[in-house]
């Protein structure tokens, strides 16, 4: 290394010179070093002494599983706490607790009640405990402060206590006017929904036989009606038939009435009733290829014919017992006479007025049956219409039952998750630690206090002694003597002592070691009783 870096090292740090600057200025050091600490050191025992206890409360999860029964709570633990925490922090709250406990000088403290209520909220310490994996609050810690161990261990616990009722009353709270909200809301539903019903209940009322549902009832009742229309008009004018034919019977017998007969005593007229009668039967034979027997109109076919055949047999009995009798003369009255005294003819009469009231009844029929129709009809015009406003109707309908039947799932799931909130069976606060009762004060840290003393100790002490070898303008050294001269020395004479100069020394050197020690170990037994006692 060059020789002249070196003697810049050297003028850079002259140990020796710090050396002889310790020796001469140890006390200058050493006592304010002293008086630093012991005034640090003193203040920590003068100081107020403030004993801290505190609880761990662990956030337990609910033992029924979320699959079985949905909390109908707030699930976020850092905001239901911070709720809390402002609701225990209330004036009221600690001001029942001031009053409770005598805290702060009670009444005869000259401090105010807000004054009383902000010092307790600066006491008071809340710390959350998180989970590592994935940050969620699991417990948190309460600290009160006080002067008195006891009392604070007696403010802990009533801040604990504080917490575990606030939090199971702010669930089950929750929980019932999350349940009575639903409630309402399925109040309000059930209403829309019964609106609904009712509704469509007075649509279906007021278009009976209009709607969707009634299309393929409408069509075989129309199909029907159809097919007994048909029917009443085959019958209409099988009867209209029949009525032609008794008109002709009772013409024929009048004319029969009215004429000679033949050698051999046979009326004129039969042949004409055999012919309608081979009619008959033409047309029964027709009928019963395409229906059955019990069929109305064979039915009256069959009437007919027996009635036509029993005319015919009369007829031919009533001639052939006047076959002897001669015709009297003029018609004039003859009709009506014969009419009324001969039996086969009031028959026939008879049968026409019948044959005239059942034409009229197929007439009235075959109108009602129309009007029926017609009516069908209109309805399955009206079926498309009735379709898309019964399709509006249904779709509120629908929209108000599916929120009815959510609501009153979410209602059954909230009051079960009320029943368990009231058990004490969901998230609950319990206490892990009790409130500790402190042995120490939490403050002052009289040990903490011993290290900052030293600290100002030892920068009081520096500075002293600094001051001191700034303000001394004596020489110690040679270099000092070189640098003051303007030219270099030729010799020097060594320091000459006296025995009276070496012992003097030897009593400062004593009395510097003497004051060290006595220093130190003032530092620490002091350390030592605070670490102790403190």
């Amino acid at each position: 290394m060059p020789e002249g870096f070196e003697e810049q090292n050297t003028e850079s740090f002259d140990l020796q010179r710090y050396l002889d600057v310790a020796r001469r200025r140890h006390l200058h050091f050493l006592l304010p070093l002293l008086i630093g600490w012991l005034a640090v050191w003193g203040t920590s025992w003068v100081l107020p002494a403030r004993y801290k206890s505190g609880t761990l409360i662990l956030v337990e999860q609910p033992t029924m599983p979320k699959d079985y029964v949905t909390p109908n709570v707030n699930d976020d633990v850092q905001d239901r706490l911070q709720s809390i925490t402002q609701q225990i922090l209330s004036r009221t709250r600690l001001i029942h607790i001031i009053d409770q406990l005598n805290l702060y000088g009670g009444g005869k403290s000259q401090a105010t009640p807000d004054e009383k209520v902000e010092r307790m909220r600066k006491d008071i310490e809340i710390e959350l405990v998180r989970d590592s994996h994935n940050n969620q609050i699991t417990a948190f810690n309460v600290h009160y402060s006080a002067s008195n161990p006891s009392v604070a261990q007696q403010v802990t616990s009533e801040l604990t206590n504080l917490f575990i009722s606030e939090n199971l009353e702010v669930r089950q709270q929750q929980s019932e006017d999350t349940t009575k909200f639903l409630e309402d809301q399925l109040e309000n539903a059930r209403k829309t929904l019964a609106e609904q019903e009712e509704k469509i209940r007075e649509f279906k009322g007021q278009h009976v036989g209009e709607l969707p549902t009634q299309l393929g009832t409408n069509l075989q009742i129309l199909s029907g009606l159809q097919s007994q229309l048909q029917a009443e008009q085959d019958s209409l004018n099988t009867a209209k038939q029949q009525r032609v034919y008794l008109q002709s019977m009772a013409d024929q017998y009048r004319t029969l009435l009215g004429t000679r007969k033949t050698a051999d005593g046979a009326p004129m007229g039969l042949p004409a009733i055999d012919q309608e009668l081979d009619k008959l039967k033409s047309q029964l034979a027709d009928l019963s290829s395409r229906y059955t027997d019990q069929h109305p109109d064979i039915r009256k076919l069959k009437n007919q014919i027996a009635k036509t055949e029993k005319t015919r047999d009369q007829l031919v009995a009533d001639l052939k017992n006047k076959g002897n009798a001669s015709q009297p003369d003029g018609a004039g009255a003859g009709h009506d006479v014969a009419d009324v005294q001969n039996p086969p003819m009031l028959q026939l009469q008879g049968q026409l007025q019948a044959n005239q009231i059942e034409i009229t009844n197929r007439e009235q029929g075959i109108a009602g049956l129309k009007v029926k129709i017609n009516d069908y009809q209109g309805r399955l015009n009206q079926e498309p219409v009735r379709e898309q406003q019964l399709a509006d109707l249904t779709r509120g309908y629908d929209q108000s039952k599916a929120n009815y039947d959510e609501l009153l799932k979410k209602k059954n799931q909230s009051e079960m998750a009320t029943s368990m909130e009231l058990l004490q069976q969901g998230e609950r606060f319990r206490v892990l630690d009790p409130p500790s009762l402190p042995a120490k004060p939490d403050f002052p840290d009289r040990l903490k206090f011993c290290g900052i003393g030293l600290g100002v100790g030892l920068a009081l002490g520096v500075v002293v002694a600094g001051g001191f070898e700034m303000m001394d303008d004596r020489l110690y050294t040679e270099k000092e003597i070189k640098d003051l001269l303007p030219m270099a020395l030729i010799s020097e004479i060594p320091e000459i002592t006296s025995p009276s100069d070496e012992q003097r020394g030897k009593r400062r050197m004593w009395l510097g070691w003497g004051t060290a020690a006595l220093v130190f170990t003032t530092i620490l037994v002091g350390s030592a009783f605070s670490y102790f006692r403190g």
